[in-house]
């Protein structure tokens, strides 16, 4: 399908886009802190309370991605492509336990980074570089994939050439650098408006002109199968396909709260319980998930034929929708990347800053001038996945992010299982995160980079499923069978058991047998009769 150019949609966006580069700048004003200090401009001073955080973490993690390569999925292969709804879901019981420990530690240590918790805990630069290396490595195609967001509603709107991408990475990098973290957290709260508007109006309208939703997925169920070089189909048959659709959510659920810019996110937070009542309410997302799965079976019953299944949603929208209202759209894809990618590009920047430049270039280097440098550092960090979209074709941003699931969830060992035991030894983490590193990308080498799942052979049978779950599993072998071989590690922990719970949780805790009890009551006077 061509895209010619679309002027009413254009002003829709532009004006739209306009009116949150404006609120990006506006928000170094608000919830005013020293933004000259690393913890003010990458935490937001740790001071978001429970609404706030919902918009920045619901907006970190659904990313503009999601709204375009989850229907996609659904448009090309079917039922499999649900697999974002489990994980989705299984991923928020996970970030209620780990998250506020997380929080707790590095509020009472002063870490900005799953890497100092490393540190700290295993006293090991190296495990802490290596998890440092991770994150940097998983982030950056993450974010180029954003940017691939806007492009490909800039391109659905007949606007060709690398321009207006420029311009929306100058805007991303300017207003991230002048107001840091509490930028993302204010445009997410315009963002999820006009997402949520989007899809609510797209699930009633684009159905009532279609047939209804059984017309719809008697057309897909139809057309499914039908599709090359793989078919697809409305439910998962086969055990193959079953053991797939199950390690994507399980594996993915396990590897989304250990990005960077998921803990960054929930580091900002005021308290644990921040975390804790949005780890419980978050699932709310995920009905809004389904409901834009569903497009790709839209697109199908419409009789879209896209070029590439990116341009699914795009193309529907154009379609069954008017100019006004496609630039609508648009503006919310769009700015849903904007959230994610000044989240992540943050993130990594404090990486950088924490766990390189001041762990080997300037170990005593001030506060302001850790500032300093991750502002820089974010800059270059977008820069980067500005060039990588630009100068490779599309399809490799995409390959490479699948192996950022991979990456990121080896390690869940020394980052998750810490918070919990100081048990393996640090050498064996650091070997047992080389074994999973290596041996799941050679897995998504031998695909040729191409989906998210091989076969492996064992005792005369075979096992389809995720990458990252054989990846992590050999991990964990490792790591554990060194541990029980070698020394006993005599690394410090520089944490202690009372810098996991916060100061909330301390005060209603019972006291130990040698301490005084905590909370005395006076003895109720005896009653006397007149």
């Amino acid at each position: 399908m061509s895209h010619p150019t679309d002027a009413t949609a254009l002003v829709v966006f532009i004006a739209l886009l306009a009116f949150v580069t404006v609120l990006g700048f506006i928000a170094a004003r608000w919830r005013r802190g020293n933004l000259a200090e690393l913890n003010e401009w990458g935490l937001g001073g740790k001071r978001f309370g429970s609404v706030v955080t919902w918009f920045l973490l619901g907006g970190d993690l659904y990313t503009a991605y999601t709204f375009i390569a989850v229907p996609a999925l659904v448009f090309g292969v079917g039922a499999v492509g649900f697999f974002a709804l489990p994980y989705t879901i299984l991923i928020y019981p996970l970030a209620f336990l780990a998250l506020p420990r997380l929080w707790s530690v590095a509020h009472r240590r002063g870490y900005v980074t799953p890497a100092d918790f490393v540190r700290g805990r295993f006293g090991s630069r190296s495990l802490a570089t290596a998890v440092a290396a991770t994150g940097l490595l998983a982030t950056m195609p993450y974010i180029a994939l954003q940017l691939v967001g806007i492009q490909v509603v800039l391109q659905a709107m007949g606007v060709q050439g690398d321009w207006p991408l420029v311009i929306a990475f100058v805007i991303l990098a300017a207003y991230t650098y002048n107001s840091g973290l509490r930028a993302p957290a204010l445009i997410a709260i315009v963002k999820d408006a006009l997402i949520y508007i989007t899809i609510i109006v797209a699930v009633i309208y684009i159905p009532s002109k279609l047939g209804g939703f059984g017309a719809i997925f008697d057309k897909a169920g139809a057309a499914l199968p039908k599709h090359t070089p793989k078919p697809g189909s409305l439910i998962p048959s086969g055990v193959d396909a079953q053991t797939t659709y199950a390690s994507l959510a399980f594996g993915s659920a396990l590897a989304l709260f250990l990005y960077p810019h998921a803990i960054t996110g929930s580091l900002s937070s005021r308290s644990p319980n921040v975390i804790r009542r949005n780890a419980a309410v978050l699932p709310a997302y995920s009905f809004l998930l389904g409901l834009i799965a569903l497009l790709g079976y839209m697109a199908i019953a419409a009789g879209i034929k896209p070029s590439n299944p990116n341009f699914a949603v795009p193309d529907l929208f154009i379609q069954q929708f008017p100019s006004w209202f496609t630039g609508f759209a648009f503006a919310a894809i769009a700015i849903g990347a904007l959230v994610p990618a000044a989240v992540m590009s943050i993130a990594a920047a404090n990486l950088f800053t924490r766990n390189v430049w001041r762990e080997f270039v300037r170990p005593d280097c001030s506060d302001a001038e850790q500032a300093r440098v991750a502002k820089l550092a974010s800059l270059f960090v977008k820069l980067g996945a500005l060039i990588f979209v630009i100068v490779l074709p599309t399809e490799y941003a995409i390959d490479l992010q699948l192996l950022g699931g991979v990456w990121i969830l080896q390690t869940l060992p020394s980052v998750a299982l810490g918070l919990y035991t100081r048990w393996f030894n640090r050498v064996a983490l650091l070997v047992g995160w080389a074994a999973g590193m290596t041996w799941g990308t050679i897995l998504a080498a031998d695909a040729s980079f191409k989906g998210s799942v091989s076969t492996v052979h064992l005792f005369g049978g075979h096992l389809t499923a995720y990458w990252g779950l054989f990846a992590i599993v050999l991990n964990l072998v490792v790591s554990t069978v060194l541990t029980l071989v070698l020394p006993r590690d005599r690394a410090v922990d520089e944490t202690t058991p009372e810098d996991y719970v916060s100061e909330e949780e301390a005060q209603i805790l019972p006291a130990s047998p040698e301490e005084e009890p905590r909370f005395t009551r006076e003895p109720r006077p005896a009653r006397t009769r007149n």
